[in-house]
């Protein structure tokens, strides 16, 4: 909780940070990579820094957090914190780097701001930035106590068992311990970070869903190219990696698994939602549901740009397949060639609703009591979440996890 003599300031001063924190975020990265290049060669993602993505989307946690401890200051900020510690652990952060990442931007504020910054502005902001940082130190700490590792040793060498084309842009991975051992637990849902060592020495770290279900002795992960369509937008550089040279046999650096986008035992109706690559951690949910409890009601919905490019298509038909109570429902902005055409087979063609456009869930029967789950571009997401509470679902009931820097918070 901000302190009663930093609550006033921060508040007065909240609009005017707010509005340069673009300026704010672009100094603090440069002043940070200024000092220790290595860490946009070997951590931060490239692309992200280079598209803007990265700044606006800690422009939008910074100004989400400040903005909770000074309109609503009984309630914890676990929930915009949690997504962020997440994706910390799995790139082994540290307590200590926080000093580094608090310097940087203070000194920023300090700079775009100038004279403005008087002794008192600049302690309540130290307050609001130290506040989230030792609530992000705690909650990695949790996370690496729960994966029984001490504090950012989450690496760990992973041999690539099997590769397979599962659409005109994605490849799957089948990782296995190279000492023969099953590899460690998950839940359905959670992600591990793939770290390659590119032509000029950099090391890119990138996330990827694990798309099979807990309980097997492989992991397996499934990437899409990320290709550049206009040309002004950097090509991934790891997923070009992988699927240029990735093949069996190769070890990769991969993290232990986090996520906090994962299923509740607990709730009985389920929505899951997914647009191109996000349905990755919804294959681990399916599988999992087909596995522990098949008669759960589930609704699965998937939009794509063709059949073509839908990865993992008979898989997702053959695991609705496996769940009597599930209904699929296909959106394709080009259904050209037809369904069964494309290989799904006529047996298939039944059990999926397939359509031409853009996914629309205004016209399902979505129980209030649902739990939905959401992954995909933030367009689609938004979209359906909107949809979704015209149904009568709680805000609450919604997750969603985000492919890359989490725009969300500054949209």
């Amino acid at each position: 909780m901000l302190s009663t003599q930093s609550v006033p300031i921060v508040r007065s001063t909240l609009p005017a940070v707010g509005a340069s924190l673009g300026a704010i975020t672009e100094l603090f990265y440069r002043r940070m990579f200024e000092e220790r290049p290595e860490l946009l060669s070997n951590l931060f993602n490239r692309a992200n820094q280079a598209n803007g993505t990265q700044r606006e989307a800690l422009a939008g946690a910074v100004a989400a957090f400040a903005t909770m401890l000074v309109e609503r200051t009984d309630e914890r900020p676990d929930a915009i914190l949690g997504r962020i510690a997440n994706k910390h652990a799995s790139l082994g952060i540290t307590a200590d780097q926080y000093t580094l990442v608090g310097r940087h931007l203070l000194g920023a504020v300090g700079e775009v701001l100038g004279d403005a910054v008087t002794p008192a502005v600049a302690a309540a902001w130290d307050e609001v930035y130290w506040l989230m940082a030792n609530a992000l130190i705690a909650m990695e700490a949790r996370l690496y106590a729960g994966a029984g590792v001490d504090n950012g040793v989450v690496w760990q060498d992973m041999e690539i068992a099997e590769r397979a084309e599962e659409s005109l842009d994605t490849a799957s991975f089948v990782l296995r311990r190279p000492d023969g051992l099953p590899t460690g637990p998950f839940l359905p849902g959670q992600y591990v970070s793939v770290q390659v060592e590119l032509p000029d020495g950099a090391k890119q770290i990138r996330q990827y869903s694990l798309s099979t279900a807990p309980g097997r002795k492989t992991w397996r992960i499934s990437v899409k190219r990320e290709r550049s369509a206009d040309g002004r937008v950097p090509e991934g550089e790891v997923s070009s990696w992988l699927h240029a040279h990735a093949r069996p046999g190769q070890i990769l650096k991969v993290s232990l698994p986090f996520g906090d986008l994962v299923l509740h035992e607990e709730a009985s109706h389920l929505l899951l939602a997914s647009a191109g690559i996000g349905i990755t951690p919804m294959l681990s949910m399916l599988e999992h549901l087909a596995v522990t409890s098949p008669e759960r009601p589930v609704i699965v919905i998937h939009a794509d740009r063709s059949p073509a490019h839908h990865a993992h298509r008979l898989e997702l038909v053959e695991l609705a397949g496996r769940l009597p109570s599930a209904s699929l429902h296909l959106w394709y902005e080009n259904k050209a060639g037809e369904w069964h055409e494309s290989g799904a087979g006529e047996a298939a063609e039944p059990k999926a609703h397939v359509h031409e456009g853009w996914a629309d869930v205004t016209g399902l029967a979505v129980p209030e009591n649902t739990t939905a789950y959401l992954c995909g571009p933030l367009s689609f997401m938004q979209t359906v979440r909107c949809d979704l509470l015209t149904h009568g679902l709680r805000p609450a009931a919604i997750h969603y996890e985000v492919f890359g820097p989490d725009l969300w918070l500054s949209k």
